[in-house]
């Protein structure tokens, strides 16, 4: 039987983050992947400047960067139209550009097998991880000493079992690892059949390129949709697109004609050649709990929702990022008795904000919208209206997921979606790059373990840490620095601070706390 540390079911995006975030740490990991190859489906193509932390902390930044498919200079942010995607009324939406001055690295955009293609590549330079590619997950069981998981090849029929400490479902929406492990989810259904298409079509990018300056993505809201979206992305620049929109009910893959579909949404005929079609059913979805005994689940195993506001691959990398640094510490020893439960105490609640306070109430706005205003009701009051929309800027500042209020974090408050960026340095918040005097900033100082920044405060490096890997950065508390409001940080491995403080005697009791045991520093 074959032993290691964690098996993952699953090496989508998530999957593979995961692994090369617990390989990276001296994990032993083995991958159970279905497809030998990534499956050519763009979707999950906005990737945020949190996001592009984590692909810098996998040690892949430049070659994700090498991988855009789009050229650098058409933004990252959509269009919203009202009635067709050629429509007199349009307004900017999305710029994630607004607050890249808090991250430490600039988003970016590609389709999903173009960063499933980087992570594959990446995790293959990593001795500690094992993709088995061409299997599938087909069950697990439990025990006091750990997960035995059984997988079968796809081609060959083939039976292995593998043996673990953890176990992690990665494996998609309809997750067979979730259903294995014996966790339920919470499904919100808006009773909406939608169609994915993707297209290939030059004259549509010369069309919205006579109307608009090029953009990412395009969204319809259509008065007859009920608040739902016609969506229109990129692939590349020119010729590629992906189109999700609803369909009446009873639409059936015969029944469907795509191209005339296509033509209502945009506005006009145009010509275009279908390469893709395919059907699903518009939901939220969230997992009862994240985690069952030894086993965990993540990305969309765990979460899923409509493709509104590139939430989804995102979220997921952030799993990955908060449960593999969690793993590794309580495999190495210096992780406490309440540090996995602390995955889902903060991760399951961001994602319920997420679909409450963001994608569902889009829909209601729009809906709103939609009931109260139309040009051919009441032209000026519309254009009143239609002007009057936030554009997006606002959901941008609050989109803040953070841990306030969490067990391994100091201070009071509930773990979120809703949020405002800030450079004040704030317990269960991501921590916001400022300049170190030496040339550096912040976000290149942090360390693989826990990183403690120390402005103008003596002495601070005699604390004891005991197994607790941690790194000390001290400067002054000038320029830049000030803007922390803070002279002593406590920041995770996945940069989020656990504690802030004015003198060192607080570091000895937030350690502890960080890591999910109180007696942590006593080994």
């Amino acid at each position: 039987m074959n032993t290691y540390d964690v098996i993952i079911a699953g090496g989508g995006p998530v999957g593979m983050g995961l692994a090369i975030e617990l390989g990276q740490r001296g994990i032993r990991v083995a991958v159970i992947e279905r497809h030998k190859t990534p499956q050519r489906v763009p979707k999950g193509q906005n990737l945020t400047q949190r996001t592009l932390e984590s692909i810098d902390a996998w040690g892949c930044e430049p070659e994700l960067r090498a991988a855009r498919v789009v050229p650098r200079g058409v933004a990252n942010g959509g269009l919203v139209t009202y009635g067709t995607l050629l429509s007199d009324y349009h307004y900017d939406w999305f710029p994630r550009e607004k607050v890249g001055a808090y991250y430490g690295q600039t988003l970016d955009r590609l389709p999903q097998y173009e960063t499933e293609r980087v992570l594959r590549a990446r995790a293959a330079e990593i001795a500690e991880i094992e993709v088995f590619y061409g299997w599938s997950f087909e069950g697990l069981s439990q025990d006091e000493g750990g997960v035995s998981v059984e997988m079968v090849e796809r081609t060959g029929g083939a039976r292995k079992t593998l043996r673990a400490a953890y176990a992690v479902g990665c494996d998609g929406s309809r997750s067979a690892f979730r259903e294995a492990a014996g966790m339920t989810q919470t499904l919100s259904d808006h009773d909406r059949r939608m169609a994915l298409l993707v297209f290939r079509s030059a004259e549509l990018h010369d069309l919205l390129g006579d109307r608009y300056e090029d953009r990412s993505f395009y969204n319809a809201l259509s008065p007859d949709l009920d608040g739902y979206w016609l969506f229109l992305g990129r692939v590349d620049l020119g010729s590629e697109w992906f189109f999700h929109a609803p369909v009446p009910d009873g639409t059936t893959e015969d029944s469907f004609d795509a191209a005339a579909f296509l033509h209502q949404a945009v506005g006009r005929p145009f010509d275009l050649e279908v390469t893709h079609q395919g059907f699903w059913d518009l939901r939220v979805a969230l997992a009862d709990t994240y985690r069952a005994g030894r086993a965990f689940i993540a990305g969309d195993a765990a979460h899923s929702h409509p493709p509104y506001g590139g939430y989804g691959i995102n979220t997921g990398f952030e799993d990955a990022r908060n449960l593999g640094w969690k793993l590794a510490a309580t495999l190495q020893g210096w992780g406490g008795a309440g540090l996995l439960d602390s995955y889902d105490a903060e991760r399951r609640p961001v994602f319920a904000s997420t679909a409450r306070d963001f994608i569902e109430n889009f829909i209601a706005e729009d809906r709103a919208f939609l009931s109260a205003f139309s040009p051919e009701k009441d032209a000026a009051a519309f254009q009143k209206a239609w002007a009057a929309r936030p554009e997006g800027a606002s959901e941008i500042v609050a989109f803040e997921p953070n841990y306030e209020g969490s067990p391994i974090v100091a201070g009071e408050g509930a773990p979120g979606a809703k949020g405002d960026h800030r450079f004040e340095a704030r317990a269960g918040h991501h921590l916001a790059p400022r300049a170190l005097s030496d040339g550096r900033t912040t976000y290149e100082a942090l360390g693989a373990g826990f990183t403690l920044f120390a402005f103008d405060v003596p002495g601070v490096g005699d604390v004891e840490v005991g197994d607790v890997p941690l790194e000390f950065v001290t400067d002054s508390y000038e320029g830049e620095r000030c803007d922390y409001d803070a002279r002593l940080i406590l920041v995770r491995p996945d940069g989020f601070v656990a504690w802030v403080g004015e003198d060192g005697t607080g570091v000895t009791e937030a350690l502890p706390m960080a890591v999910g045991a109180a007696g942590a520093l006593a080994r």
